[in-house]
This record gives C-alpha cells, sequence and structure tokens, in this order.
C-alpha cells in the first residue's frame, strides 16, 4: 500500500536529489532536502482538506488529480508562478522574468519580495474564506464544542463570513499595508494593492467554490435513490458503494481543489526565498514536497483516515484560518516558516490526539455495553 501510493513520489525525490547535486553540488542537494520537508511540512494540513474533497470524486477523477493536477501544483506553482508574479508586478516579459531568474537572482528575489502584498492578500483572503465556511457549518461532529456550537449559530446569518471577510480585509489594508514589508528592509504604503488582490481572493473562492458547491448539491436529489438501494443492501446483504463525484461536478471540485492547492501554495513559495533564491533549487525542493502532498492525500482517503480520525478535518481548517492570519500579518511582519509550518502541524497532531481520545473511549463504552449484556444474558440463563 505504501508503496503504491507512494511509489512516484520516491521516483521523483531520487531523480530531483540527483538533479540537485548535478546542478548546484552538495550544498545544492541539502537545499533542495530542506526546501522538500518545509514544503511537506507547510502543506500537511492542504492534504487533509485535500482528502476530504477527493474521497467524494470517482477513480478517474482521482488519477486525473495525480496527473494533470501534479503538473499544474508542481509546474504551475512551483515553477510558473514565481515568474509570474515577478513579471507582473516589474511589468515586465515572461521571458525577461525567465532570464532574471536564472542570471540576476537578487533582483529577482527582490522583486518577489516587493510583490509579497498582493499575494498575502489574495491567499489570505481566500483561505480566510474556506475556514469561515467551515466553523459557521452546524456539523454533527464538532471538536471544540464549547466555540463551534455558537458558531455554528452565527452562521444561520446569510452571507456572514463574507461580511467578516471583508472587514478583515478592510482592517489589513488599513493597518498592515499602510507599512508593508519591502526588500531591503524598507516599508511603503500598499493598501491599495492589498485590497484589489483581497478582493481578488474572495471572488476566486465565491466563483470556483459556489460553482463546485452548485454541483455537488446535485448530488442531493440522488437520496431517494440512496435510500432504496440502501434497503436493497440490507436484503441482500450486500454493502452498497458510495455516491461519488463525477461528469461536471467533479470537474469544478477539481478545479477548485488546485485553486485550494495554489493558496496553500503561497507561503510556500515566499518561505523558499527565504532558504534560496535559485529558481532551478526551489522548483526541485518543492516539486518534491508537492508530490508527497498528493501522495498523503490519496493515502488519507485510500485508508480512510478521516473516518477514523474524525477531528482531523477540523484541526486541517483550523490550521487554513491560522495560515490565513499569518499570509495577512506578513505583509508587514516577517515571520519565520518554521513558525508557519510548526502552527500547522500543532494543530492537526492535537485534532489527530482527540480523535485517539474519542476512539478509545467509545471502544470502552462500547465494552462495558457489551459485558453488561452479556452479564444480563448470564444472569437470566440462570
Amino acid at each position: 500500500m505504501i508503496l503504491k501510493t507512494f511509489g512516484w513520489s520516491f521516483a521523483v525525490t531520487a531523480l530531483g536529489l540527483v538533479a540537485a547535486v548535478l546542478y548546484g553540488g552538495w550544498t545544492g542537494f541539502g537545499i533542495v532536502a530542506i526546501l522538500s520537508i518545509l514544503e511537506i511540512s507547510l502543506s500537511f494540513d492542504n492534504a487533509v482538506v485535500n482528502a476530504g474533497i477527493l474521497k467524494k470524486m470517482s477513480a478517474f477523477w482521482q488519477k486525473i488529480f495525480l496527473t494533470v493536477g501534479v503538473l499544474i501544483a508542481v509546474f504551475g506553482m512551483r515553477l510558473v508562478f514565481p515568474v509570474v508574479i515577478v513579471a507582473i508586478s516589474a511589468k515586465i516579459g515572461p521571458i525577461d522574468a525567465v532570464d532574471l531568474a536564472l542570471n540576476n537572482k537578487d533582483q529577482y528575489q527582490q522583486l518577489v519580495t516587493d510583490a509579497h502584498p498582493a499575494i498575502a492578500a489574495f491567499g489570505g483572503m481566500f483561505l480566510l474564506m474556506i475556514f469561515l465556511d467551515f466553523i459557521f457549518e452546524d456539523r454533527d461532529i464538532k471538536w471544540l464544542g464549547w466555540l463551534e456550537r455558537p458558531l455554528a449559530k452565527l452562521g444561520k446569518v446569510d452571507m456572514l463570513s463574507v461580511c467578516i471577510a471583508l472587514i478583515v480585509l478592510m482592517v489589513s489594508a488599513m493597518t498592515f499595508a499602510t507599512n508593508a514589508h519591502q526588500h531591503g528592509g524598507a516599508h511603503v504604503d500598499k493598501a491599495q494593492t492589498v485590497l484589489i488582490s483581497g478582493i481578488a481572493g474572495l471572488i476566486t473562492y465565491m466563483i470556483v467554490g459556489g460553482l463546485s458547491g452548485y454541483f455537488e448539491d446535485k448530488l442531493e436529489e440522488e437520496e431517494e435513490r440512496e435510500h432504496e438501494a440502501d434497503e436493497e443492501a440490507e436484503r441482500t446483504g450486500k454493502k452498497r458503494p458510495a455516491i461519488v463525484l463525477a461528469g461536471q461536478a467533479a470537474f469544478f471540485m477539481f478545479l477548485y481543489l488546485e485553486v485550494l492547492d495554489a493558496s496553500f501554495s503561497f507561503d510556500g513559495v515566499i518561505g523558499a526565498f527565504a532558504v534560496t533564491n535559485d529558481i532551478v533549487l526551489m522548483a526541485l525542493g518543492l516539486g518534491i514536497g508537492a508530490m508527497y502532498v498528493r501522495s498523503l492525500t490519496v493515502y488519507l482517503v485510500r485508508q480512510g483516515t478521516l473516518d477514523d480520525y474524525v477531528y482531523l478535518e477540523h484541526g486541517a481548517h483550523y490550521a487554513i484560518g491560522a495560515l490565513a492570519g499569518i499570509l495577512l500579518i506578513t505583509i508587514q511582519y516577517q515571520i519565520h516558516e518554521v513558525i508557519t509550518g510548526l502552527v500547522g502541524v500543532v494543530l492537526i497532531a492535537w485534532s489527530f490526539w482527540s480523535s485517539v481520545r474519542r476512539n478509545t473511549k467509545l471502544a470502552a463504552a462500547e465494552g462495558k455495553a457489551v459485558g453488561s449484556d452479556e452479564k444480563t444474558e448470564v444472569s437470566s440463563g440462570v
């Protein structure tokens, strides 16, 4: 199971590390290894959230996610994206941006750093909307009940998450953006840039998420058929296969996953410049990390880990909320990528531990119930 799921990741790791040695010697090897670990730690919460969506999709679209999706994630976000943001922010052509990335690494890093406020605002707002929509939804299973119960009641107010997101964006533009951090330690007013980019992130979420949600809601029309299938399964003793997303619904879910992955990648791409400004080593390291995130997503789906550890999805979404806040704060202040990665790891580890405790208590309760039933049967038999 491990080899089948992570086989391609192992192969890409071997090829990537060999390429790093050939390109940059053992120094390049070390940089690529560090970047790979950095990307995995920063994106673990991404894998958990992706798994929650991917398990609803058919086997075909899961394969598309692992093939086409990987190409988009590795080449699009980890290689093309850093070049594109430089081209847009510096108002130069893509070819000139590539030349800059390969031949003038210091200037390239400066341009990417100067573009960070726009990137952070876009990614921060997209991730914030994911977090808000999650915590405002009334769920049967609650992790932090003291917090999630009142938030679920507030969630009944229409468009509350959008209103809160816009307030957060406005506050960020009036505080962090007015003294945004730039290359060399300088600070400039980027309020207008942050507002425009943040609204773009909000619109992107509403369009992609809205379309995927629309097609997913169509599956509710199948509830009657599922109910009949359940009854048939009970009569025949066969397990009924779950209905999964396909066609247009799966396509928009796939699109949603790619945009989600892109938003998670913003902090990884920017944080990579703290390690190196070499675009080749950056692409190798982040690409290897992206492969493991994909494999981990599939592993979680196939193992049914999210069903066994019910609080993992909660922990991942809280990590998303934390990452959204961190991205907005980094408009003005520098936060080390180790802190960013640890926040997500701690929240997910906490949710995993809580899930294990829950499972242990349930098992103990079931054991007591079975034991009491057996005693009752024995005593009645006597």
